[in-house]
């Protein structure tokens, strides 16, 4: 975002004029504000209950009063009151026309196709259209609210004209309240013409549960069906008190007539054992009687013979008891009998007389049920018939009332300022927009953006180590490039050579690399000025040789001022001295390419340039070689497959990811060893910061010196 500061302010100071200039066209829009108090507890006044349209929770019921002062009813209610299809803010025949209107074009051809006919019927869908569209343009100025957690909400419309601004928020109230009261009053009127209806039903259902119960009644002769049904309830519980005491008589007459029937056939005296026949009275007298005289007898006969008197007067005596006793007994027995058969008939009539009343008793309770249950329609259709009837006088004298109504607490009044637009808050927000639009902008450029930045993000993709970073040399240094770390004329860029210098005799404590060529993916990345300068910065330490082998483009010689035609390179591949071929360029030694720039690449593939640089290795402590790009030709690979080392050269900000591993590639694939990295043409800031703090991996020790 900081490295694209320029773009963001840019786009915020012209989305920001922008915003201005639209804000300041914008035509001032006034809003007033009506209080309208809607009473949600809606008690009424009086006992009866009124005809309510059912009011649940609070927030639901502000809730659906929002809406409805929102509604289309209520907006084409005050758009015909105020008559704003004529007025030069919303009748859109009153605005400018647009520039091209196809529908004016249009026009002629339905008039030839129509005719007049159907120029006249068209006119009335204008109208309505025209309604419409001021309505709905209406309707989207039109603002209600709920004022806090309150039973007041708050009506608000925006126009241009601050008076008509007012009128229509009050407008809009007392529509609102027109139209509750009138909804109100039909609704009570519906509800009493349904009532009307619905009592002429009850009625004819009430006469005909009347007769239905007459009938009934008329049908089963009764009277009082509640009165008869007790009686004859009363009467069946005595009948079976009877019948159970005849019930018991009867058991206990049966029982004795059982215990005669046992003994039929038997003497007097045996019958009189039976314990029914010695209950008698004069049975027992009888018995005790004839025991006396026959034991009187038994007296007599031990004393006399048969034929004495006294025997014969005992025996008369004994056979006067028997026979007494005998009719006695007979007597005794059948009166058992008779009492049996008496118990018998009087049991079966009293139970004849119970099943009689009970079945009087089932009948009666049937008429009963059916009874009340006519008795319950007529009742229940009755309830219904007066608390409809008793409803229908209330409403229709209530139909006007409300005991709560919605009212008008404030009303609207025209606004001394306008409410749109704001143009502070417009500003603002847009030039926060743009701020965050830019930085966005920026955030993706830098996540698409494919460049090597930093030394950093260099190490982490490459895997190598940066050997240094070089910062952006100032326009003015430009054509002295070559010799700058020389004349010691940039502080910065210098300290960023003697870095790359430390930093390569640290790698080589283990194993000093001679041969070191310097490459890099594309033309432009500053490869040669880095060559001249590090061979400068190496030469105030070490004998020194610079080899231009940049064939194709070479620049070295131009840039020390080498007269053309001078031996070099190709001087020395043919088989002259390395001596005198060589220029001496301050304390370096440098080995131009020569008048010879043909078959650059069989040049340096050839053995001579391998012999030259055997032969360089012993003369000079470091030879560092200008190669060609990697990616343009394939110089660079030969010379890296020959040298002990390579620096990559890397155009900060301008050398994509896809050009670095390419050519990393391509001269690792000819046998190169690619030492490490350098950031070229970077901030001097930057340069500074990595010209201290870079880590490096050193060859075979595996350790990252500070």
């Amino acid at each position: 975002m900081w490295a694209r500061k320029w773009l963001i302010g840019v786009l915020m100071l012209a989305v920001g004029g922008l915003s201005h200039y639209l804000v300041s066209e914008m035509t001032p829009l006034y809003k007033a504000t009506a209080s309208l108090v809607i009473d949600t507890d809606r008690t009424p006044l009086i006992e009866f209950e009124q005809p309510e349209h059912g009011v649940g929770p609070i927030n639901e019921f502000l809730q659906s009063q929002t809406e409805w002062l929102q509604s289309r009813t209520v907006a084409e209610a005050v758009v015909r009151d105020l008559q704003l299809t004529e007025h030069l803010e919303f009748d859109p025949r009153q605005h400018p026309a647009p520039l091209f209107d196809f529908r004016s074009l249009l026009q002629p051809l339905a008039a030839l196709v129509g005719g007049a006919q159907r120029q006249v019927t068209a006119q009335a869908p204008r109208d309505a259209e025209l309604m419409d569209a001021v309505t709905a343009q209406f309707m989207k100025r039109t603002e209600v609210e709920v004022d806090g957690k309150s039973q007041m909400l708050l009506v608000s419309f925006k126009a241009a004209d601050r008076h008509l601004a007012a009128q229509a928020a009050n407008g809009i109230a007392e529509s609102y309240i027109r139209r509750q009261l009138t909804t109100r009053i039909d609704d009570s009127m519906t509800a009493t013409s349904w009532m009307n209806s619905r009592l002429d039903v009850l009625r004819d259902n009430l006469q005909a549960a009347e007769a239905r119960l007459q009938a009934f009644l008329d049908e089963q002769g009764l009277v009082n069906v509640e009165g008869v049904a007790t009686v004859s309830a009363t009467q069946l519980t005595q009948t079976g008190r009877r019948l159970a005491d005849a019930q018991r008589q009867r058991a206990e007459a049966e029982t004795e007539y059982r215990q005669v029937q046992a003994m039929r056939g038997q003497d007097a005296e045996q019958l009189s054992s039976v314990p029914a026949v010695m209950s008698d009275r004069l049975v027992s007298q009888f018995r005790s009687e004839v025991a006396r005289t026959r034991t009187h007898l038994e007296d007599l006969t031990r004393r006399y013979g048969d034929r004495h008197p006294a025997i014969q007067s005992a025996r008369s005596d004994l056979d006067a008891a028997t026979e007494s006793l005998r009719g006695q007994v007979e007597q005794v027995v059948a009166s058992i009998e008779r009492n049996y058969q008496l118990a018998l008939a009087n049991e079966r009539s009293i139970r004849e007389s119970f099943n009689l009343n009970r079945d009087q008793v089932q009948t009666l309770s049937a008429q009963e049920f059916r009874f009340q249950e006519l008795q319950r329609d007529v009742d229940s259709t009755q309830a219904i018939h007066d608390a409809f009837l008793n409803r229908m006088r209330q409403a229709s004298a209530t139909a006007d009332f409300d005991a709560n109504p919605p009212r008008i607490v404030d009303p609207a009044l025209a606004p001394g300022n306008p409410a749109e637009p704001k143009a502070r808050f417009s500003l603002i927000m847009s030039v926060m927009a743009a701020l965050l639009a830019g930085a966005g902008l920026a955030v993706a450029f830098d996540m698409f953006d494919s460049r090597v930045r930093s030394a950093a993000s260099a190490e982490r993709i490459f895997d190598l180590p940066v050997m240094g970073t070089i910062p952006l040399v100032p326009k003015k240094l430009r054509k002295q490039m070559p010799q700058i770390f020389e004349l010691g004329k940039d502080g910065p860029f210098c300290e960023s050579i003697r870095t790359l210098r430390t930093n390569l005799a640290m790698s080589d404590v283990d194993n000093q690399r001679k041969v070191i060529v310097v490459t890099s993916s594309v033309p432009g990345e500053g490869k040669s000025t880095l060559a001249t300068n590090l061979a400068a910065a190496m030469g105030q330490l070490q004998r020194v040789l610079l080899i231009d082998a940049d064939l194709r483009r070479s620049t070295l010689a131009r840039s020390f001022g080498i007269p053309v035609g001078s031996e070099g390179l190709g001087a020395a591949l043919k088989g002259a001295p390395l001596a005198d071929c060589v220029q001496s360029v301050g304390e370096v030694d440098l080995l131009a390419e020569g008048s010879s720039r043909a078959n650059a690449l069989e040049m340096l593939a050839s053995s001579g340039f391998a012999s030259l640089l055997e032969e360089a290795r012993r003369d000079y402590d470091r030879i560092i070689i200008d190669s060609p790009p990697s990616l343009a030709v394939s110089d660079a690979a030969v010379l890296g497959a020959l040298a002990d080392a390579a620096i990559y050269v890397i155009r900060s900000e301008h050398t994509s990811v896809a050009q670095v591993e390419k050519g990393i590639a391509q001269l690792t694939r000819g046998g190169a060893s690619i030492m490490g990295l350098v950031l070229n043409q970077i901030d001097a800031r930057q340069a500074e910061d990595d010209a201290y703090s870079i880590p490096y991996q050193l060859p075979g020790r595996g350790e990252q010196p500070a």
